[in-house]
């Protein structure tokens, strides 16, 4: 066993003896004074400055991330164990630039796997090698093991692994890291959705592991491009040398940095839910020949005709990846799970009872230092049910009646700085809701443009809406209280009137009653009633909606 490696002897001789270029924010991380050392623009946008080569904010919240979730004890790692990278890729072709010497040494890894291995050695002009697994995807250590030679610098092994779906049994997984005398790198892109806590708890027991994770799955920041490497200190201060100096951006790292502080569980345990559920339906299809067991947020299943399947789905508007092409999967197909809605609908095309095609979703993102935003209008014919959180309540209930009472379907998420005040998340999200409006009155060509008057018990609104192009906004409404709910009284003037200006379009709101939620609510249903009213070509729209609670 190698249990005392020595990571010296597998270093390239030039990476051991390599001096790392040497950054001005490396050089100098302190805050609060004039940075005049690295040619950076002097005006201030948020983005202007270099971010930290290695920041250890994001390294703590990583770590306590580990800790909270049970994939490592309190003093099991410390962030010296910890490398970020621009995405687990980049983590790969690092490993390969310090323990590879181009044509001549090689790496190993198992077959069916994650095709970025292969690519990553053939840039790095290496030799890669695979060993099958059988026909359960069980991987056989001895045999891998038996094709290593002193040339096999890296073995890979992805648990759970893509595109089969299942945990490699981890008997044979420390088999192989125990008698291995290379780095060892299990990537564990899935490991949130499956039942095993993995081996990140095991790098510093045995030194030549290289545990990789992203922020690209279960985080749902696949286009921040974050990952992490955990190993040894050594392997770890050799990945610092060689990486580039500023390879994740600022505004990726702090969306990581809220991502890993915010509940993923519950939307983890819903795909993981969901996971099974759809392999139970995709059972009962008469020409699915098998579901492989999953531990990750895919499933991999037989089928009879996997580029006929392929095709027809594309057709309806659904894209799942045709792995028929790659040993060892021969006749399938990977589906990703996704929403309920949007399973449903998946089974629902597979079953044959639909046959209409998956409407195009327009998105439309707002991206600041305080906030994310991120709404999303489906097609006429989609899975996607509505959907809004901003964190706050009241705004989220607005909202809601907003979809309802406007016919506007939409998916809207806010990330935002609540903890400072809710400022910037109502502001933002009225600027994006305003894009969203232009959008659909440039799109419908012609509307008729109307207002609304709506009672709402001892309260009353009215808006007069003219999607004309043209910004202009009055306000008459007087609030005494600070807050509703949750929602600061001050800005509800300030959301309608971000809402307009963004939207470019003309808005009179009156309202006036007792209670300030009744006012509010008539507002916000007032406006989506106009809204509906004034993208529509129809007069008859003035009695389309009925009441949001029913008949009383």
């Amino acid at each position: 066993m190698f249990l005392n490696f020595n990571i010296e002897s597998l270093v390239r001789n030039n990476i051991r003896d390599l001096k790392p270029y040497s950054s001005a924010r490396g050089e100098n991380a302190e805050r609060d004074v004039m940075l005049l050392d690295a040619n950076e623009s002097p005006y201030n946008n948020g983005l202007n400055r270099y971010p930290e080569p290695v920041r250890d904010e994001l390294r703590v919240t990583f770590l306590e991330m580990l800790r909270r979730e049970g994939y490592v004890s309190v003093d099991n790692i410390t962030t010296s164990n910890i490398f970020i990278g621009n995405g687990s890729d980049e983590a790969i072709d690092v490993l390969m630039r310090i323990f590879c010497t181009p044509g001549r040494d090689s790496v190993l890894s198992i077959a069916p796997t994650y095709g970025m291995y292969k690519v990553a050695a053939q840039i790095n002009d290496i030799t890669y090698k695979e060993c099958s697994l059988d026909n359960n995807f069980a991987l056989n250590s001895k045999k891998l093991l038996s094709m290593a030679d002193y040339k096999t610098k890296i073995i890979f092994l992805c648990s759970p692994n893509n595109p089969t779906g299942n945990l490699l049994e981890r008997e044979s997984v420390l088999d192989v890291i125990a008698n291995f005398g290379g780095i060892v790198v299990v990537d564990e892109a899935y490991a949130d959705f499956a039942k095993e806590r993995g081996y990140v708890s095991l790098v510093e027991k045995y030194k030549n592991l290289v545990v990789l994770r992203t922020m690209s799955k279960a985080f749902g920041l696949a286009s921040s491009r974050v990952g992490f490497a955990i190993s040894s200190s050594p392997v770890i201060s050799y990945m610092q040398k060689v990486k580039y100096p500023y390879n994740v951006s600022l505004s990726s790292q702090d969306a990581a940095i809220r991502a890993l502080t915010s509940d993923v569980g519950s939307r983890v345990k819903s795909i993981v839910s969901e996971r099974e559920r759809v392999a139970f339906k995709l059972e009962e299809l008469s020409f699915v020949k098998r579901v492989y067991p999953s531990e990750a947020n895919f499933l991999l299943i037989e089928v009879a005709d996997p580029v006929g399947l392929t095709a027809m789905l594309k057709s309806k508007g659904i894209v799942v990846r045709d792995r028929s092409g790659e040993g060892g999967c021969e006749g399938c197909v990977r589906i990703t799970i996704g929403t309920s809605a949007e399973n449903e609908l998946l089974m629902s095309v597979l079953s044959g009872n639909e046959n209409k095609r998956y409407g195009p979703v327009k998105e439309f993102r707002r991206i600041t230092k305080e906030t994310s935003v991120v709404l999303r209008l489906p097609g006429e014919f989609s899975a996607s049910a509505p959907f809004v959180k901003t964190g706050v309540g009241f705004l989220d209930h607005m909202l809601e009646l907003f979809i309802q009472h406007s016919g506007v379907k939409m998916e809207l998420t806010v990330e935002g700085d609540l903890e400072t005040d809710a400022h910037h998340t109502i502001e933002d999200t009225a600027i994006v809701l305003g894009e969203a409006v232009e959008y659909l009155y440039r799109k419908a060509g012609s509307y008729n443009r109307y207002g609304f008057a709506l009672p709402m018990d001892e309260s009353a609104a009215e808006v007069l809406l003219d999607l004309g192009g043209r910004f202009a906004f009055k306000w008459e409404a007087s609030l005494k209280n600070q807050f509703i709910g949750d929602f600061p009284t001050e800005m509800l003037s300030h959301f309608f009137y971000s809402l307009a200006s963004a939207g470019k379009f003309t808005l009179h709101m009156r309202a006036a009653g007792e209670n300030e939620h009744h006012i509010a609510e008539a507002l916000f249903k007032s406006f989506a009633r106009a809204l509906r009213i004034a993208l529509s070509r129809n007069a008859a729209e003035y009695d389309a909606v009925p009441s949001s609670k029913g008949v009383i």
